[in-house]
């Protein structure tokens, strides 16, 4: 972008991020005014001279990506999208933190146009950015073609002390390092300020040694306003696409507040109106009229900065129609992908695995209809967090997705769950891939924040969690899931999936790949299983509704219901033969999914749990909070309420009470036998 006649304008866009969040947090009465003070002029010169962006198309395919990592300063990049012409108003901004307004609190995806991951619990936004890094690189990989460059964009982070103190931050940029991301750049705001107060009071770490262990290439910047230093730094980190790069830039917390930059006062609450009237004045601003921009400043910015973007678009626009005119096949599958479809026949090669010869573990079953979707949709990529062997989650012939080997698609996360879990959020967010990742049930809880964040976004990366109860025996209680299920069942918009056979193994993959809107998790076992018996109207598709008739009663009226989810499937169907001999009219209902279940018509839940049928049993080797949901408050649930033992997995079994005999004395006692 060109450099206005006179620099004193430009320096007014600047003051202006700085005044549109005081006023904005003062108005709110609530917010993070001192970062985005801080930032303003490294914020203005990366937007307006560094970000290959379009604001009259935020999705633009090779738009560089950027992360505000340290969300709580959302004024900063709620400013800069009204400054640079984005669809954003100036009620946008005065409805800061308000009912339905598009800038909440948090920068949130999906919410305002230009935000591309939803921040704020520190650490994920940087972790994201990581995710994105990979998939450009892959992406890269795949489609670009001699004198064709498709993909060509870079990922930049603003991130704070509090996001480099958070451990994810460590697990991303080990692994962004060893990965040598050279189009990420991390802009590292180092105003050594904390709520509680000196950062010194937390921490001594030398983050420039810190990262430079890591592999990454680490710049420094020792003047938050000084744009040229800051303009030389961003072209150094550009030009090097060895190693990710950190900007360490040395700024000041709510800059021009004369009585509280660089104090913890200014980190989290408004200035106050004085503070805010006196921080224009010492600024020199032109107006003490809130929310004012000059506007002819405010014009020119826009028009140049959508002038600036619609050219590089068009550019891009251009190069794409001649990629597609040399390489019709590979653009209709990049424009495929990136637009989220699946190839066709995506799932012809899923076995049904209706009829096996011998008990499998679902994990089993998970890793074979794994290799028969990798097979046809070559953007699926996904690995483990050290533990692809056990999770079954290895592509063969895929290739590990390494530095040396950008086109692979096994990705070997280490023992990181949790930047794991960010990093497939972030190739998510990205587009054109479509990520999964598995680890142990159990460890779920090392990436829970990032699954949140996920749900919360309405992403769907896929999650593995195999060893899913006491079934997985001797490695005893610390590995065996109890309350992990129950506890990502209440996450809101997260698909839970756990089969109870290798039939329902197969249907779940094909739910979880075909979802859009959320992300899914499958539940697996690691014990061998039987393939179930269905007798009921739905056969195996029936988990496509959550629940469904696995056995009905010989009569066609059920007395009693067994309802059970897993590997504790088989156990309610033993049961039920043993109830039928009885005499006892006794319907099992397999529950593979309580969220696809609730989501179903009152009709087809009344179908398969008759309201009238008020004795159930469920059986579930796990937590039985919950359960009253389905079974009412006459039911028995039939589960563990303590942690498990190491033994083997039958003998838990049996001593800890998951039984057909236990499921028999509870459908007894409800039925009066």
């Amino acid at each position: 972008m060109p450099s206005l006649p006179d620099p004193a304008l430009e320096q007014h866009l600047v003051d202006a991020i700085r005044v549109l969040t005081m006023d904005a947090v003062q108005q709110a009465d609530s917010g993070h005014p001192g970062a985005p003070m801080g930032l303003a002029a490294l914020g203005y010169e990366v937007w307006t001279r560094h970000l290959r962006h379009d604001p009259l198309d935020p999705s633009w395919p090779d738009r560089d990506r950027f992360v505000l990592s340290l969300g709580h300063g959302s004024m900063l990049l709620y400013s800069l999208l009204y400054l640079t012409g984005y669809d954003m108003t100036l009620e946008d901004l005065r409805a800061f933190r308000q009912w339905e307004s598009r800038t909440p609190g948090h920068p949130e995806y999906r919410e305002t146009p230009g935000v591309e991951t939803t921040t704020g619990p520190l650490g994920q936004g940087v972790a994201n950015s990581v995710g994105m890094a990979l998939a450009e690189r892959w992406l890269a990989h795949r489609f670009n073609r001699p004198g064709h460059t498709i993909v060509d964009h870079f990922t930049y982070a603003f991130c704070s002390d509090g996001d480099l103190m958070e451990g994810i931050s460590h697990e991303a940029a080990e692994l962004a390092g060893h990965q040598k991301l050279g189009k990420l750049i991390w802009i590292f705001d180092d105003n050594r300020i904390t709520i509680e107060g000196d950062t010194a009071l937390a921490t001594s770490t030398d983050q420039e040694q810190r990262f430079r262990s890591c592999g990454w290439r680490v710049l420094k910047v020792g003047d938050g306003n000084d744009r040229e230093a800051m303009d030389r730094a961003l072209r150094e980190a550009r030009g090097n696409t060895d190693q990710p790069t950190l900007i360490i830039l040395r700024t000041q917390i709510a800059y021009g507040s004369p009585n509280k930059a660089g104090s913890e006062e200014s980190h989290g609450a408004p200035l106050g109106e004085e503070e805010v009237r006196a921080t224009k004045e010492n600024l020199g601003y032109p107006s003490l009229e809130p929310f004012y921009v000059d506007p002819d400043t405010l014009a020119w910015c826009r028009e140049t900065c959508r002038i600036r973007g619609r050219k590089l678009h068009e550019d891009w626009d251009e190069g794409f129609a001649a990629y597609q005119g040399a390489f019709p096949e590979e653009a209709e599958e990049f424009e495929a992908m990136m637009a989220g479809e699946l190839p066709e026949d995506w799932d012809a090669d899923v076995p049904e695995l209706l009829s096996l010869e011998k008990p499998q573990a679902t994990r089993a079953s998970s890793g074979t209809v794994l290799q028969a979707l990798a097979a046809r949709i070559p953007n699926l990529i996904g690995g483990s967090a050290d533990l692809g062997g056990s999770n079954k989650t290895d592509i063969k012939g895929g290739g590990s997705l390494l530095a040396e080997n950008p086109r692979g698609r096994i990705i070997h996360f280490g023992v990181r769950e949790h930047a794991m879990g960010a990093i497939l959020n972030g190739m998510a967010l990205h587009g054109g891939i479509r990520p999964f990742a598995g680890t142990f049930l159990v460890f779920s809880d090392y990436m829970r924040p990032a699954i949140r964040m996920a749900a919360l976004m309405e992403i769907a990366p896929i999650y593995v969690f195999p060893h899913d109860s006491i079934g997985l025996g001797e490695d005893g209680p610390t590995h065996q899931p109890v309350e992990h299920l129950m506890a990502l069942r209440a996450m809101a918009n997260l698909l839970d999936l756990r089969p109870g056979d290798p039939a329902e193994t197969a249907v779940a993959w094909k739910v979880a790949v075909e979802r859009k809107h959320g992300p899914s998790f499958l539940s697996l076992t690691r014990q061998g299983i039987p393939c179930l018996e269905r007798t009921g109207p739905e056969g195996v598709e029936g988990l496509r509704r959550g629940a469904y008739v696995l056995q009905e009663a010989s009569t066609g009226t059920p007395s009693l219901i067994l309802l059970a989810s897993g590997s504790e499937v088989h156990l309610a169907v033993e049961a039920r033969k043993l109830l039928e001999a009885e005499g006892i009219p006794t319907r099992v209902v397999s529950f593979p999914s309580w969220r696809l279940f609730q989501e179903q018509e009152p009709e087809y839940r009344d179908a398969v749990l008759p309201p009238g049928v008020t004795a159930r049993v469920s059986v579930e080797a796990g937590s039985t909070l919950g359960w009253e949901r389905w079974i009412g408050s006459r039911g028995v649930a039939v589960g563990l309420d303590r942690f498990g033992a190491s033994a083997p997995w039958k003998v838990l079994y049996e001593k800890l009470g998951i039984t057909v005999d236990s499921v028999l004395a509870a459908a007894r006692t409800l039925v009066g036998r």
